[in-house]
C-alpha cells in the first residue's frame, strides 16, 4: 500500500489531478499506520505481521 500510495502521489503531482493526489495521500497514510501497527506486534487484520 505504501508503494501504491507513492505511485499515485507521483502521478497526481505530474498530471496535476487533485483527486489522484488525495487518494495517494490517503493510501500512503493507511499503509504507514498498518506498517507501524504490525511492527509494534499488534495483529492487523488477523495477521501477526503486515508486509
Amino acid at each position: 500500500m505504501i508503494v501504491l500510495g507513492l505511485i499515485l502521489l507521483l502521478i497526481g503531482f505530474i498530471t496535476g489531478i487533485a483527486i489522484v493526489w488525495s487518494v495517494g495521500m490517503i493510501i500512503l497514510i493507511v499503509g504507514l499506520v498498518l506498517w507501524l501497527l504490525g511492527a509494534m506486534g499488534h495483529a492487523v487484520g488477523g495477521r501477526r505481521h503486515y508486509y
